[in-house]
């Protein structure tokens, strides 16, 4: 544990308690009626009822939309669905600034929609909603379908046969069982929306701003620190309260795993209603999903062709000091760094996690790994500026800073993919291998090492993928003549003229596909076991 908590305390921690400081204390004085101050403010009320009400708006329509597709890839058999299943996840692993841009040319001024009838719905908090149900649609499909497939349908054709209904049969033995699944899914969707930036920063405009925006609007254009700190603190009690709830409901999912039977198969559809269902959430995916990403790339070509994609090799010495197209080595290059950096902090948390002399402090590091995942990533990366500026960690002027932010953001989801498959290793062969002389290295790397390296893959591939759109904290610390492809989008976005957003459409394009080959990859390495994130 001593190299996971050095890294959270140093890259989490402080940086996180030092612009909490800088906010709110004055002359070595914590202020903390400042808080009181800052919630009396009419707009601060209105910002966190919103993100509030849409979090929970969100969450309620992704749960609608997707747990249909969560049935049919638990339950079906058919062609393709491995494409589909793939093609369901492509969204997750997007950065939010792709996202949001893609929903803009969906549903923003010259949009699809604005050329087909007129219809516009930027700046309006349904393109949010929209873009939120979008981005967190494999979140329940993979987190209830992953559960749903374990169940054995017998318990339910055991109810029907003793006179229940399929609705009374589904709701008194499989509804019981997913509950704790459902829940999971809905808290880690909450979260998702609750601390959501990317997307509300581009599809919101000036009209809607959740905590995470403010937090970035306080920080970095009216630089009223003492307003962002308390806005932080507030949004590290909610983030707290829902990690807390998510773990209690994943105890409840893995005591409830244990008692069903997993090895039952999907099916091939019967009758017209199970075919209509499939046809159904396929054409929910494809207006869901693939419509606005292949708008996205049909608007990064438009009527100049390949005019975009050339411009992202000129220096036109305005938004950038290079060549737009520098951000995709960069980013490359930092993910790279970064995934490196998760994998090795992140597995070596898995395994003090799983061992069975771990204490209960030890225990409780797991529900804290969490927390980078809803705490602000702009206060993070504007700690890094204002903590990391001093000898010996004066790393301001070091590249090493933005793998280190991309890293934090990775690390939860290498040992959330780790941690099942490192449970499962019976310990009894370790025992075996040290009876025989193998020292407790060997024994990792004979015994563990072979079980786990293809969740270490999976693993390696989530965080790169995740480290590679990560935007909060990157737009404070890349530096001008180093940037990554998330902030070269947002800062060609916030440019007018049609060759700035054509450059911004073909670049997110460009991320969109090193991304979604990333998942494929992922696709082809997943076993039942090691499926699930």
């Amino acid at each position: 544990m001593a190299v996971p908590v050095a890294f959270f305390a140093v890259f989490f921690a402080y940086p996180v308690t030092a612009i909490l400081a800088r906010g709110l204390k004055t002359g070595g004085t914590w202020q903390l009626g400042r808080i009181g101050d800052v919630l009396a403010q009419s707009g601060v009320r209105q910002v966190l009822w919103f993100t509030t009400w849409q979090a929970l708006v969100s969450t309620v329509l992704t749960l609608l939309v997707a747990l249909p597709g969560a049935y049919v890839l638990a339950r079906f058999d058919f062609p393709g669905k491995q494409v589909l299943r793939a093609v369901v996840t492509v969204p997750f692993v997007l950065p939010t600034v792709v996202v949001g841009t893609a929903f803009m040319a969906l549903v923003g001024r010259g949009g699809l929609l604005d050329e087909l009838g007129g219809v516009r719905l930027d700046t309006t908090v349904w393109a949010i909603l929209l873009a939120h149900v979008f981005f967190n649609y494999a979140v329940v499909v993979r987190t209830v379908g992953g559960l749903w497939s374990q169940l054995d349908p017998r318990q339910e054709e055991a109810a029907r046969m003793l006179g229940a209904s399929r609705f009374a049969a589904w709701r008194t033995v499989t509804l019981p069982a997913l509950a704790p699944a459902v829940a999971a899914a809905a808290l880690m969707v909450f979260l998702f929306t609750f601390t959501s930036f990317g997307v509300v920063q581009i599809l919101g405009g000036p009209t809607f701003s959740t905590l995470e925006v403010e937090i970035y609007r306080q920080t970095s254009e009216i630089f009223d620190l003492s307003t962002a700190a308390v806005l932080t603190m507030i949004q590290f009690v909610a983030v707290g309260a829902i990690l807390a709830l998510h773990a209690w409901t994943v105890r409840r999912r893995e005591t409830a795993l244990r008692l069903v039977d997993a090895s039952v198969t999907a099916r091939r559809p019967r009758g017209a209603g199970q075919w209509a269902l499939l046809g159904a959430v396929v054409g929910t995916v494809a207006v869901l999903v693939l419509l606005p990403l292949a708008v996205l790339v049909q608007r990064s070509f438009g009527a100049a062709g390949l005019g975009y994609y050339r411009a992202l090799t000129e220096d036109d010495g305005g938004v950038f000091l290079v060549a737009p197209i520098e951000a995709v080595g960069n980013s490359l290059e930092y993910a790279v760094a970064a995934t490196a950096i998760a994998v090795l902090v992140g597995s070596l948390a898995a395994v003090a996690l799983t061992r069975r002399d771990a204490g209960r402090l030890v225990r409780g590091f797991d529900a804290l790994l969490m927390l980078p995942l809803g705490v602000s990533a702009v206060t993070v990366g504007f700690g890094f500026l204002i903590a990391l500026d001093e000898p010996p960690l004066d790393l301001r002027a070091s590249w090493i800073l933005v793998p280190l932010a991309q890293a934090l953001v990775g690390v939860p989801f290498v040992v959330r993919t780790m941690l099942p498959v490192l449970r499962a290793v019976d310990v009894r062969l370790r025992e075996a291998a040290a009876v025989l002389g193998a020292s407790p290295w060997r024994a990792w790397r004979e015994v563990d090492l072979p079980m786990v390296r293809r969740a270490l893959l999976i693993a390696a591939g989530f965080a790169f993928a995740v480290s590679l759109g990560e935007f909060g904290a990157t737009v404070f610390i890349a530096r001008p003549e180093n940037p990554t492809l998330p902030v070269a989008v947002a800062r060609l976005l916030g440019r007018p003229g049609a060759l700035n957003y054509g450059q911004a459409m073909a670049l997110s394009t460009i991320l969109m596909i090193v991304c979604a080959v990333a998942l494929l990859l992922l696709e082809r390495l997943r076993t039942e076991r090691t499926g699930e994130f």
